[in-house]
């Protein structure tokens, strides 16, 4: 058998495994360890088993992971994030749809804080959904919007995903978490334009909340939240500024938000112990997929597979319109049935080389993966912020119809894929103007 055909063999073990429900990152290593066996000998697999996590998890840069997650970890369970909500609908109820909209909103200060869609969909549901339903919301606008919003957590920095894909990539991470911003607030505007939109149209969707609400209490709340924004724009502006690292903002960042609670009494040592072994557990997890995805790639790159891609993309002369549709239709289908992290590191090694010789913007085409993430997480069957939801709901709204009210946020996302895509700059400005 050749090398390219034990490569490609090697994919399509590698996806019936994980049909299968076999563990992505043990489904990785397995397939990767007996590919490198056959293409090259047992000997220099087991070596480059052996070395390989290692080189990973040394890497300087991936310290940010931990520092990203332990940062969140601290400002959800200190309740640094507990007000977001509050503040949104103080000021926002008044809207057609206010709640949604100010749900939507808070997602998007939530993510900021914590980097993790999941984590974002978990909070935001426990405290808009049953508030929304109270007011005598639809159910599905009412589950909806937390599952949509939740993916913001992806995008908005700082995002796992995107010091992940840097690494990867060898692509600034610290470019990449300023390249989503843009793009994540026009996602968090366009959904709350849908929103607004269909509650005008049918206001029963969202009875007009009877709320006297003054300007002073409007205020107020904003003294509850502070410290959101102060550690956001800590991180953001550092990275940007250039006067930190991706790495040395998120120390600091976590640094910030252990002062923070410290300074109002919230921080106690098991809830800093929790938030450490929480952080650790989270990284433990993805870094054992991207190991990996990282033997994937060594197998792929000596059986020759990039290589060839590449060659055929230049070959047949793709443009890179036609390769971000292709790439698009492949995001699309796996993603309804692959997590996140592994659905990434699953297809960058194949992606990779493609992207380079179309001699695509790898930030722009960062930003587009994670997008497509995104939306996996939304899609049946295995929308996993749907099901976050559910856990969060019970019994109260059936699964059917969260994956009803995610059909509008879905039609939402298609436009913005379409601007993404089209105006290339919405992504690639910000991180054209940092201080080098």
């Amino acid at each position: 058998m050749s090398n390219l055909a034990v490569a490609i063999g090697a994919i399509v073990v590698l996806l019936v495994l994980i049909g299968l429900r076999v563990p992505i990152g043990l489904a990785l290593g397995a397939v990767s360890l007996i590919g490198l066996m056959m293409v090259r000998s047992t000997e220099a697999a087991l070596g480059i088993f052996a070395d390989l996590p290692f080189e990973f998890g040394a890497n300087w840069s991936l310290s940010a992971v931990p520092m990203f997650l332990l940062m969140g970890s601290i400002a959800y369970h200190t309740g640094l994030t507990g007000s977001l909500f509050k503040a949104a609908r103080l000021w926002l109820s008044g809207l057609p749809g206010g709640l949604a909209v100010a749900t939507n909103f808070a997602s998007a200060g939530f993510a900021a804080a914590s980097g993790s869609s999941l984590a974002t969909a978990a909070a935001m549901g426990r405290l808009a959904i049953p508030e929304m339903l109270r007011m005598r919301y639809d159910p599905a606008l009412a589950t909806g919007v937390v599952a949509a919003a939740g993916t913001l957590g992806s995008l908005i920095p700082p995002s796992i995903l995107f010091v992940l894909y840097g690494w990867f990539t060898e692509t600034s991470i610290g470019a990449l978490l300023i390249a989503g911003i843009f793009p994540g607030l026009l996602t968090a505007a366009i959904y709350s334009a849908m929103i607004i939109g269909r509650c005008l149209a049918n206001p029963a969707l969202a009875p007009p909340v009877r709320e006297a609400v003054t300007w002073r209490e409007r205020f107020q709340v904003l003294g509850e939240i502070w410290p959101i924004p102060l550690l956001v724009l800590g991180v953001i502006g550092g990275i940007y500024s250039g006067l930190a690292t991706a790495t040395e903002a998120a120390a600091v960042g976590a640094l910030v938000a252990m002062l923070i609670a410290l300074g109002r009494g919230r921080l106690t040592f098991r809830i800093f112990r929790d938030c450490v072994v929480e952080a650790l557990e989270s990284t433990a997890s993805i870094f054992f997929v991207a190991i990996g995805a990282l033997l994937l790639t060594r197998l792929l790159a000596l059986a020759g597979l990039p290589t060839v891609m590449a060659q055929s993309v230049t070959a047949i002369g793709l443009d890179p319109l036609h390769l971000i549709i292709g790439v698009s239709i492949v995001y699309l289908i796996l993603g309804c049935f692959l997590d996140p992290l592994g659905l990434m590191l699953l297809t960058l090694p194949v992606f990779l080389p493609m992207f380079e010789a179309a001699h695509l913007d790898l930030i722009w085409a960062g930003v587009i993966v994670v997008k497509y993430i995104e939306i996996g997480l939304l899609t049946p069957p295995v929308g996993l912020n749907a099901y976050v939801v559910k856990g969060v709901v019970g019994d109260a709204v059936p699964l059917t119809t969260i994956f009803r009210g995610l059909g509008w946020f879905l039609a939402a996302e298609a436009v913005i894929m379409v601007l993404l895509i089209a105006f290339p700059e919405i992504s690639t400005y910000l991180p054209s103007q940092m201080s080098p």
